[in-house]
């Protein structure tokens, strides 16, 4: 996946319905980061511009939680 901008605004959803946090691709990795591994499993990042997928032909405008996992990776690296 390609590294998407740390101000790219972005939605946090989460497929139990709670309400979702809207921000940029930071925020939503900061809030990731702090979630409970159950609430890990719901989380999802709906972009406003969609991204490529290695293997994949189309673009995608979600990411799951492990490509969300990749984000927080590389916020503890970029700090």
């Amino acid at each position: 996946m390609k590294a998407i901008p740390w101000d790219q605004p972005a939605t946090m959803i989460d497929l139990d319905g709670k309400a979702p946090l809207l921000g940029t691709i930071r925020d939503c990795a900061r809030h990731f980061a702090i979630f409970k591994p159950t609430a890990k499993e719901q989380a999802r990042i709906l972009l406003t511009q969609p991204v490529h997928r290695e293997g994949r032909k189309t673009r995608t405008w979600l990411l799951e939680p492990n490509e969300i996992e990749q984000l927080v990776e590389r916020l503890r690296t970029e700090g």
